[in-house]
């Protein structure tokens, strides 16, 4: 079976990690297939949102330790083979940043180190009762920096440094307070309300997701002023599609918008 299956259902693609036994670790395979299908995605049109899940026991225990161990037999000792991973992981992360699409996280088990800096990573997540979040490599000796990237934009510095500094996990409820899921559902109902979550942003029109999401990501870190004057420019191009005149057109016109979501 592949290590990574992708369903489309309608306009949501559904991404599903199946690495059960090695609790859908960030591989080199992992990450080569991810890579793949984000830079497949990046192209389809047909996609207005994507789902990301994990089989088995575990959503994503981070990075795959047996093989990061086996790359210290290397002459350097390894170094060369961990910044390359590092990179690779680096560049798969923010791919799914760069994607038009929202990409929505469906999270159970647990969600460890670099396994939770892609649920950070991710624009959105779900996660069922019961799931656990920690960025924990402190505790093997292994300070966890780059999920720290993804971890620190999302959730309150101290409690990011906490987490960092303690190894412990937060559950499902705390992650949610802190702003690392949006929505805490029972366990039997993950999938469902992820793929609720999912079509409700599908219907909407793609063109202006895909605007608002880059646009989104481009802002956040700018000072005021400049993020101001930079999103009036986006929405004069948002304006200005013939889309969005027609869905302002339905609305005054109290009616359903005809729109070309090719």
């Amino acid at each position: 079976m592949a290590i990574l299956e992708r369903r489309d259902t309608g306009a949501i693609a559904h991404l599903h990690m199946n690495a059960p036994d090695r609790l859908n670790a960030l591989s080199d395979e992992m990450l080569a297939a991810l890579q793949e299908q984000c830079d497949a995605l990046m192209q389809d049109r047909t996609i207005r949102a994507v789902i990301l899940s994990g089989e088995g026991k575990a959503f994503c225990a981070g990075h795959d330790l047996k093989q990061m161990t086996a790359a210290r037999q290397n002459e350097d000792g390894g170094k060369a083979a961990f910044k390359d991973l590092f990179d690779r992981c680096a560049r798969f992360m923010q791919s799914l940043n760069k994607l038009p699409q929202p990409v929505i996280a469906q999270v159970h088990g647990i969600a460890t180190a670099a396994g939770c800096q892609l649920v950070a990573t991710c624009d959105m997540a779900v996660a069922a009762e019961g799931t656990r979040f920690g960025v924990n490599g402190v505790n093997i000796g292994l300070f966890c920096s780059t999920p720290m990237v993804a971890l620190s934009r999302n959730i309150p510095r101290k409690q990011a440094f906490e987490m960092l500094t303690t190894g412990q996990f937060i559950d499902a409820n705390r992650a949610q307070e802190l702003g690392l899921v949006n929505r805490v559902v029972p366990v039997d109902q993950l999938e469902s309300e992820t793929r609720a979550l999912a079509e409700l942003i599908a219907s909407k029109l793609g063109a202006a997701v895909k605007i608002g999401k880059e646009a989104f990501y481009n802002q956040i870190d700018l000072p005021l002023a400049e993020a101001y004057s930079y999103t009036g420019d986006v929405m004069v191009e948002n304006m200005l599609h013939r889309d969005t005149e027609e869905g302002i057109a339905a609305f005054l016109e109290k009616r359903d918008p005809d729109w070309d979501q090719g």
